[in-house]
């Protein structure tokens, strides 16, 4: 299949004002969006959003393309990306657009579009809908136009949805967690579902300015909630991103859990339950330790490629149920169709309801490898393709491992960088590998960019 010209591995995603992350842009997207799906019949697309301050502009003109390309818009206001892939498929529409940049700053923004089944959209639609954008963008005559109105009780719809994944004999009362939301969609939704269910909830991350989305809170900088939980006695800490498909926790001890430690806390919870979970899916950037863990557990680990797009490949090509990412992307594919940070803590909190054991406790058979990760990044146009230079270095670093470690290079899917990990028993040793190594891959990328231009 040809290579996609504006769809990444999550969508279209960018800084804003910058290349493809426009209004003018989004008008013509959501006009061929819309001519896609109205070729199949008159659409309905639902339209939700994180809390950055342009996804208002990008709303207003996501929704002028689509009706005038013929199709309805319902719109959500700020809702969490699985809130609106449930939504779309509950509401019955032909498609949801989420207009969020998920854990970066707020000064990037981006578009991606969920199935009528609630799931990442299929590779032959992104493509038509290129081919459209490309087209002179036409309205329909005037009785055609689409009509755009407002769901106003979205969040409590998701809420509703949330609590139903776990027992209804759950009860959460003397439980007391901290929950940072990362000032993102989850503000006005994860607090009410963990209150409506009996704990005591100590919010942080919860009041949204348009600017303040990740920034120094959330999933992806963990030491506000590390503080929290410590400085508040509280039992436990769920972090999520700014869109809500990320999970981090922290435990009484002020100790993080990533996604790794939390989908082998899940693996264990399915087998105690009696179901049949022989495997997880996990990627490349998974611990070696989190696969001896599991290992020991009977369950083995298929790795696939890093985004949680591949997770769920590999998990409906092989049956297993549960998967993610150590950056806390979860799949629990037995209660929803997508990464869902609050739906993913709710199956942790019943685990530790259930054992009565602190969460430090759940994932104490863990020995995680040391492993160490250094971004290089990539200089304006350039592109990360490996040569032989690079494989050699790659295999010297191997070999000082001695067969007791992992090297993985890997161009990140949303930023122009390239990832250098490297894993082994020995931290002092991977620390320095990873650092050489990612000087080596620098130095020679640049040498060839030079060795381009002249």
């Amino acid at each position: 299949m040809a290579t996609k010209k504006y769809f990444g591995t999550d969508g279209i995603r960018g800084e804003v004002g910058k290349g493809v992350i426009t209004p003018e842009f989004m008008l013509k997207l959501g006009w061929a969006a819309g001519k896609v799906f109205e070729e199949q019949g008159h659409c309905r697309i639902i339209i939700g959003k994180d809390t950055r301050v342009s996804g208002y502009m990008f709303e207003s003109a996501l929704e002028a393309g689509l009706v005038a390309a013929g199709a309805d818009v319902q719109l959500l206001g700020p809702m969490p990306t699985p809130g609106i892939a449930y939504l779309t498929r509950t509401l019955r529409a032909q498609a949801g657009i989420v207009i969020s940049a998920s854990h970066n700053p707020h000064y990037d923004n981006g578009i991606k579009f969920f199935s009528s089944e609630g799931k990442k959209l299929a590779d032959d639609l992104e493509h038509a809908i290129e081919q459209k954008i490309d087209e002179p963008l036409m309205v329909v005559e005037s009785s055609l136009i689409g009509k755009a109105s407002r769901i106003n009780d979205a969040a409590g719809r998701y809420i509703e949805f949330c609590k139903s994944s776990i027992s209804s004999s759950l009860d959460l009362s003397g439980l007391t967690m901290v929950v940072d939301c990362a000032h993102g969609s989850t503000y006005h939704v994860a607090p009410f579902v963990f209150e409506e269910l009996g704990a005591k909830v100590i919010k942080i991350g919860t009041n949204p300015n348009g600017l303040n989305i990740n920034e120094g809170c959330g999933a992806t900088d963990m030491k506000a909630i590390q503080k929290a939980v410590v400085d508040n006695s509280a039992d436990f800490g769920v972090s999520l991103d700014g869109d809500g498909d990320r999970l981090m926790m922290v435990d009484h001890l002020g100790e993080v859990l990533d996604g790794d430690d939390i989908v082998y806390i899940l693996a264990k919870a399915h087998l105690r339950r009696g179901d049949s979970t022989t495997q997880v899916v996990g990627t490349q950037m998974t611990n070696l330790g989190i696969e001896h863990a599991l290992n020991r557990l009977g369950v083995e680990l298929l790795r696939s490629a890093v985004g949680d797009r591949h997770v769920l490949q590999l998990m409906q090509q092989s049956g297993a149920i549960l998967g993610g990412e150590g950056s806390g992307h979860i799949i629990c594919a037995d209660k929803t169709t997508t990464g869902d940070g609050i739906i993913s803590a709710l199956q942790v909190i019943e685990s530790l309801v259930r054992e009565s054991k602190p969460l430090s406790e759940l994932k104490k058979d863990i020995q995680k490898y040391p492993q160490k990760m250094i971004n290089v990044r990539l200089k304006s146009g350039e592109a990360f393709v490996s040569d032989e230079r690079i494989n050699q270095a790659v295999n010297l670093v191997e070999k000082k491992l001695n067969g007791k470690g992992r090297v993985l290079l890997r161009p990140s899917g949303t930023e122009p960088l390239v990832r250098v990990m490297v894993e082994g028993e020995d931290t002092a040793l991977v620390n320095l590998l990873a650092m050489e190594l990612s000087q080596t891959v620098e130095q020679l990328l640049s040498e060839k960019v030079a060795h381009q231009a002249s």
